[in-house]
């Protein structure tokens, strides 16, 4: 466990920018970030995880502490139920893929999101009508000003669409060391009926889907639609899907009747960015090496040696285009340092 000094953070965000860490350290267990959060207390901080849901424009000036904490196991099952712990530094599609393999349903729909365990709670991750808060349980974490460890429940996490409370008011002050789900393990609700899971399902010739089926499904049509990070740089979703409200939608859909939408309760709908955005022409755009994925219009991607700030720029153009044509804002997802 040593403090590397100006170090490259670029094989440590799947955008591929390549930053400078002052400090950055390493961490394999609870006790070891205890001890790195004790003796570098009066030192400013930046905790890391998969690196998948964030945009470097500059070099981090603090203590670069990357969560590398491992490990999975069972805490407690019955007939019909498991609990199931994950470490902050477990890769988290590796983890849904562990769970799908020994039959645990409820993580399916969320295959193949970039990122690791320990963040997935921070941004309450989503993907085909599955949410973290679905089978969220609680998640142990460890306050960075007293090295004292916390248990936080699903209540106490106040889970928001790409919301919670390490978001909010908690930002900056814990980190997340592990997380607990509960899954079932019989009698497993088979959701196929969000985005284009059914008729990846039919295009495979699957009619009573398993939770493997229903993974192998996302895991197509994730890579039909977004770029594998190790191959050109990007974080997945770049913007959040605008909520508006009915009657703001209304107004809006009588311009563009073929305006893709998803009720999320009586007042509000939910209006894909990827549409807006494409609509708005920014589809498979290049502005030097920062661009906009030519399968998805929801993904800002590196092409190789793009800047932080460059590909923010691109982001703010269309976001002013997305506002101007829809009178729609549309909102990052990821967190811009």
């Amino acid at each position: 466990m040593e403090i590397q000094h100006f170090f490259s953070l670029k094989n440590y965000n799947t955008f591929g920018i390549d930053a400078k860490a002052k400090e950055f350290v390493s961490v394999h267990s609870v006790e070891e970030l205890k001890k790195v959060l004790k003796e570098n207390a009066s030192k400013e901080k930046f905790i890391l995880g998969g690196g998948s849901n964030m945009l470097l424009t500059q070099d981090i000036d603090a203590l670069v502490i990357h969560v590398a904490i491992k490990g999975i196991r069972i805490v407690e099952q019955d007939e019909d139920f498991v609990w199931i712990k994950a470490n902050a530094g477990e890769n988290w599609h590796e983890f849904v893929l562990h769970t799908i393999g020994h039959n645990f349903g409820g993580l399916e729909n969320m295959s193949l999101i970039p990122g690791n365990v320990g963040t997935t709670p921070v941004q309450n991750i989503g993907a085909y009508g599955a949410e973290i808060k679905d089978t969220f349980v609680s998640c142990e974490a460890v306050n960075i000003a007293t090295q004292e460890t916390k248990v936080f429940t699903k209540e106490e996490c106040n889970f928001g669409y790409r919301e919670s409370v390490f978001k909010q008011e908690l930002k900056g002050k814990y980190i997340i060391n592990s997380v607990m789900f509960k899954l079932t393990k019989r009698h497993h609700k088979i959701n196929v009926g969000y985005g284009d899971i059914q008729k990846e399902l039919e295009k495979q010739g699957v009619t009573t889907p398993t939770l493997k089926d229903v993974s192998n499904a996302v895991i197509a049509i994730r890579q039909s639609k977004l770029p594998d990070p190790k191959e050109l740089g990007n974080s997945g979703s770049f913007f959040k899907n605008p909520i508006i409200s009915r009657d703001h939608f209304n107004k809006v859909h009588s311009k563009f009747p073929d305006m893709k939408f998803y009720e999320v309760s009586e007042n509000e709908i939910k209006v894909p960015a990827g549409w807006l955005i494409e609509q708005a022409g920014f589809k498979g755009i290049r502005v030097g090496d920062a661009g906009v994925h030519k399968n998805q219009a929801l993904v800002l991607v590196n092409y190789g040696n793009a800047t932080g700030k460059e590909i923010v720029d691109l982001s703010k153009e269309i976001q002013k285009a997305v506002l101007d044509k829809f009178t729609i804002a549309i909102e990052a997802e990821v967190n811009i340092i």
